[in-house]
C-alpha cells in the first residue's frame, strides 16, 4: 500500500485550489505548457514546505543563519520527507571551480598523492591549487596569466605626440597622456617603433632616477614624477581589484589584455613541489588532465594496501561519471565551460553515492541539453534513485522521460491565468490517450521537412581547432534554418558559439545564460518599454518622468515600490503581505490619480502585452510597439507588463530573452538550445517564429537536440561521432531527409527511431 504526499488547496502563484495525491517511493513526472503551474506545485509548494519544516528541527540560533522559507499558500501539505532539489541553474563557477573540485574527487586525489606519491610534498593541502601551500606562486593557482598586450596599446608607426598610445585613458590630450607627450627624456616626435632598447625601456618602465614631467590638470600646471607606461597600466588595472572599477572601464581594459598559459607551471596550477610528486610516473596535474575513462584505468592499477582503498574510492566516483556518459570530461575541466546538459548530469550524479533513503529528490527539467541518446542514461539515474527507496519528482517536457514515469501529473490547460489546474493524473500510457494538450502532442507523429529552403549563400568556418574540434572546416548556409546536432561534448557549442561567432562577430547570439531577475525587474523594464511609458505619462500629464517609476520618486513610501511588505521574523517563518497603502500597485496615490486615456501607469503595468498594444496603438513610438509584438511572437501575450521576472518559469525566461533580439532583417541569429523549458506545444510556436525570421531574410543557426527542430530544419550539421576526444568532427551535412540515411550518427539513429524506422538501418 503506497503512501502519498497529499496537498489540498494549493494557491501558490497561478494555482487554483489544487488538490493532489502524489505516490511516494515512485517516479512522478509533472508536465504541461510553460507557465501552467508545474514549478508552482513542485518547487514553490512541495520543496519549500519540506525545507521549511526541516529547518524547524534546528535550534533558533541555527535557524537564524539558514535560508528562510515562507509558508506556501495551501490548506494542508502532508506526508512530506526531506527534499533535495536539483534545479536548472547553470553550475557556472569561477576559474578555480573544476569538475574535480565540484564532485570532491579532486580532494580524494589530493589525499592519494599525499599518502602514496613520491617524493611527498606534505599534507593533502600541498596539492591544492586553491591553497597557498600548493598553488603556483606566479599564477596563484589559476594556471593562466593575464598581461597587457602592448602591441595593442602602442602603434609603432606613430610618435607619442601623434597618438602612438592607443589606450584611451593614456591618449594624447588626457592628463595621464601628458606624462608621455611632455617628457623631456624622449623624442616625442619619433615613431616609437624606432626607439632604441634603452628608450623603449624608459617609456615602459622609467629610468633609474625617474625624471620629472610637467603636466597641466584641474589643479594647474605642476611637475610630477615620471611613471613608465607599463608600470602605470599594471598599477591601475592589474594589481588591484577590477570589481572596484565601473563595468565600462573593465570592458575597456579587457580589450588591451591577453590571456595565456602560465609559463611557470605550464597551466598545471600547482607549485614545483606538488608537481614533483608522482605515482606510476604521473603527477596530480597529469591525472587531472586525463579523461575520466583513462583515469579510471590508471587508478585501478594501484594495489598498495594504504593507497588502494583511497584509489578505489576515487574510481567508484569516477565510474558514476562514466556511467552517465561523461567519461570524456577531465577533473581539470573548469565548470564554467560545461554545457547545460553536462552540468545537470554532474549535479545528479553527486547524489548517487549517497546511502540516504526515504528522501524526496526534485529535478527541474534534467533532460535540458541532452541528446536523445543521453536521455536514456538520465532515466537510468532517476530510476536508480527511486529504487533506493526515494520519491523522485521531475518537472519535464521530454517524451522519453515521461515514458519511464510511474505516475504523471499534467498541469494546464494553458499558461498564466489560463493554467493552474490539474488536467490529468495517471500513467504515461493513459496520458497518451487523454484529451489534454500534452496527450495530443504525445500521440502526434510528424515527418521530416519535405521541401527544405535553398541556401542563398554560405559562411565558412575553416580549420577550427578550438577545444576538441579537429581542424574542422564547414560551410554554414545562409538564408535558411540550420540545426547543429550531436551528443553532449561532440563540439556543437564550440563550433557555433566559439569558432563561428569568432569569425562572424556580427551574429546575434541568444545563449543559455540566465536573465537578471528580482522583484523589481519586469517584462516592461527588461524589454526597455518602461522608459517610453514614463515619458508618455510625463508628456500627457505635464509631470516629471521619475514620478511614474516605482524605483524613483513615484514609489509608494510604505513598500518602496515593491507592492509587498516582507517581514523577517528572525527565527520564525518570514511573512509577505500585500502593501495596504498602495494595495500592491507600487505607486503613490497621487501618481495613481494621473491617467492617460483613463488608465494610470499601474493600470498599464497590469495589462497583458496584447491589451497594451491596443492601448498604445495611437502612440507614436514604433520601438515600443515592436517590442510588444515580440512578446506576441514568442507566445507570451498572457504576461502582464509589470509581472516580476522572478515569477516566470525557465521556459518563459528563455523566450523573453529571445524577444529582445527579434525583428531584424539580414541578420544571422545563433540560438543555443532555444527549446530549453518549452512544452511540445510551445516548440511548435518557436518553430513558427524561426520560420518567420528566415522568411524575413535572416539566417538562423540553432544548436539543438530536440528532434522536432531537427526534422523542421532546412539543413543539418551533425558533430561527433561521440564526445570529448572521440568527437570534434563533422559526421554529416545535409537535409533532414538525407540524415535518415546517414551511417555512424547517433542523431540519425534516434531520428529513425522517432519516425518508427529501424534505428540501425542506413542506406
Amino acid at each position: 500500500m503506497h503512501q502519498y504526499i497529499t496537498i489540498t488547496g494549493a494557491r501558490e502563484n497561478n494555482l487554483k485550489e489544487v488538490n493532489l495525491r502524489i505516490p511516494k517511493d515512485r517516479l512522478t513526472v509533472f508536465t504541461g505548457v510553460s507557465g501552467s503551474g508545474k514549478s508552482s506545485v513542485v518547487f514553490d509548494t512541495i520543496a519549500v514546505e519540506s525545507q521549511r519544516q526541516l529547518n524547524e528541527t534546528f535550534t533558533w540560533f541555527v535557524r537564524n543563519r539558514l535560508p528562510k522559507y515562507e509558508r506556501p499558500h495551501a490548506d494542508t501539505i502532508e506526508e512530506l520527507s526531506p527534499a533535495i532539489v536539483v534545479d536548472q541553474r547553470p553550475i557556472g563557477g569561477h576559474s578555480r571551480s573544476t569538475v574535480g573540485t565540484m564532485t570532491d574527487i579532486y580532494s580524494v586525489m589530493r589525499v592519494l598523492f599525499s599518502r602514496h606519491g613520491t617524493p611527498s610534498a606534505g599534507p593533502a593541502t600541498a596539492y591544492s591549487f586553491n591553497d597557498p601551500s600548493g598553488m603556483c606562486p606566479r599564477c596563484h593557482g589559476l594556471g593562466k596569466t593575464v598581461r597587457p598586450d602592448y602591441d595593442r596599446i602602442l602603434d609603432p608607426a606613430k610618435s607619442l605626440a601623434d597618438g602612438a598610445i592607443l589606450f584611451p585613458p593614456f591618449a594624447v590630450g588626457t592628463w595621464q597622456g601628458q606624462t608621455y607627450t611632455n617628457t623631456p627624456d624622449l623624442d616625442t616626435h619619433k615613431p616609437v617603433g624606432q626607439f632604441t632598447e634603452e628608450e623603449r625601456e624608459f617609456l615602459m618602465r622609467g629610468g633609474k632616477s625617474g625624471g620629472k614631467v610637467n603636466v597641466d590638470n584641474t589643479g594647474g600646471a605642476r611637475d610630477i614624477d615620471y611613471e613608465g607606461l607599463a608600470d602605470r597600466f599594471e598599477r591601475l588595472y592589474l594589481n588591484r581589484d577590477l570589481s572596484a572599477l565601473s563595468q565600462k572601464t573593465r570592458d575597456l581594459v579587457q580589450r588591451f589584455l591577453v590571456e595565456g598559459e602560465c609559463d611557470a607551471c605550464d597551466g598545471a596550477r600547482l607549485n614545483e613541489a606538488a608537481l614533483a610528486t608522482r605515482i606510476d610516473g604521473l603527477n596530480i596535474a597529469d591525472c587531472s588532465r586525463m579523461e575520466v575513462t583513462d583515469l579510471i584505468a590508471a587508478l585501478e592499477r594501484i594495489d598498495d594496501p594504504v593507497a588502494g582503498p583511497i584509489a578505489a574510492a576515487a574510481v567508484a566516483a569516477l565510474e558514476r561519471i562514466e556511467a552517465i556518459g561523461l567519461g570524456y570530461l577531465s577533473l581539470g575541466r573548469e565548470t564554467s565551460t560545461l554545457s547545460g546538459g553536462e552540468g545537470q548530469r554532474l549535479k545528479t550524479v553527486r547524489h548517487l553515492g549517497s546511502s540516504l533513503t526515504g528522501m524526496t529528490y526534485i529535478f527541474d527539467e534534467p533532460s535540458v541539453g541532452l541528446h536523445p541518446r543521453d536521455v536514456s542514461r538520465l532515466n537510468d539515474l532517476l530510476l536508480r534513485l527511486r529504487d533506493k527507496g526515494n520519491t523522485v519528482l521531475v518537472v519535464e517536457h521530454d517524451p522519453d522521460v515521461i515514458a519511464v514515469a510511474d505516475h504523471v501529473v499534467d498541469m494546464g490547460p494553458t499558461a498564466g491565468t489560463g493554467g493552474g489546474l490539474v488536467v490529468f493524473e495517471g500513467t504515461p500510457d493513459e496520458l497518451r490517450r487523454a484529451d489534454t494538450l500534452t496527450g495530443r502532442h504525445l500521440r502526434r507523429s510528424t515527418g521530416v521537412k519535405e521541401s527544405p529552403r535553398e541556401a542563398i549563400g554560405g559562411r565558412w568556418v575553416k580549420g577550427a581547432d578550438l577545444h576538441n574540434l579537429k581542424d574542422v572546416s564547414v560551410r554554414v548556409p545562409t538564408g535558411v534554418l540550420t540545426a547543429v546536432t550531436g551528443v553532449a561534448g561532440s563540439g556543437k557549442s564550440t563550433l557555433v558559439s566559439g569558432a563561428f561567432v569568432a569569425e562572424h562577430p556580427n551574429a546575434v547570439v541568444v545563449d543559455q545564460s540566465g536573465i537578471g531577475v528580482s522583484g523589481r525587474s519586469t517584462p516592461a523594464t527588461y524589454l526597455g518599454i518602461m522608459d517610453s511609458l514614463r515619458k508618455l505619462f510625463a508628456r500627457e500629464t505635464g509631470q516629471d518622468a521619475g514620478l511614474f517609476s516605482f524605483n524613483s520618486s513615484g514609489a509608494c513610501e510604505s513598500c518602496q515600490g515593491r507592492g509587498i511588505i516582507y517581514s523577517d521574523l528572525a527565527f520564525m517563518d518570514p511573512v509577505t503581505t500585500t502593501c495596504e497603502a498602495c494595495e500592491g500597485r507600487r505607486f503613490k496615490e497621487e501618481v495613481l490619480r494621473l491617467t492617460v486615456g483613463s488608465s494610470s501607469i499601474a493600470d498599464v503595468l497590469d495589462m497583458t502585452a496584447e491589451r497594451a498594444l491596443d492601448f498604445l496603438a495611437t502612440v507614436d513610438d514604433t520601438a515600443v510597439r515592436r517590442r510588444l509584438r515580440a512578446l506576441h511572437d514568442v507566445g507570451l501575450t498572457y504576461l502582464t507588463l509589470g509581472q516580476p521576472l522572478s515569477t516566470l518559469s525557465g521556459g518563459e525566461r528563455q523566450r523573453i530573452k529571445l524577444a529582445t533580439q527579434l525583428h531584424r532583417t539580414g541578420t544571422t541569429y545563433v540560438l543555443d538550445e532555444p527549446t530549453t523549458g518549452l512544452h511540445m506545444a510551445d516548440v511548435d510556436g518557436l518553430l513558427a517564429l524561426l520560420d518567420r525570421l528566415v522568411d524575413a531574410g535572416n539566417t538562423v543557426i540553432v544548436v539543438e537536440h530536440n528532434l522536432e527542430v531537427v526534422k523542421h530544419a532546412d539543413w543539418v550539421i551533425d558533430l561527433g561521432p561521440d564526445g570529448g576526444k572521440h568527437g570534434g568532427r563533422i559526421v554529416f551535412e545535409g537535409t533532414p531527409g538525407q540524415l535518415l540515411d546517414a551511417d555512424g550518427s547517433f542523431t540519425a539513429a534516434h531520428l529513425r527511431r522517432d519516425l518508427g524506422l529501424d534505428p540501425s538501418h542506413a542506406a
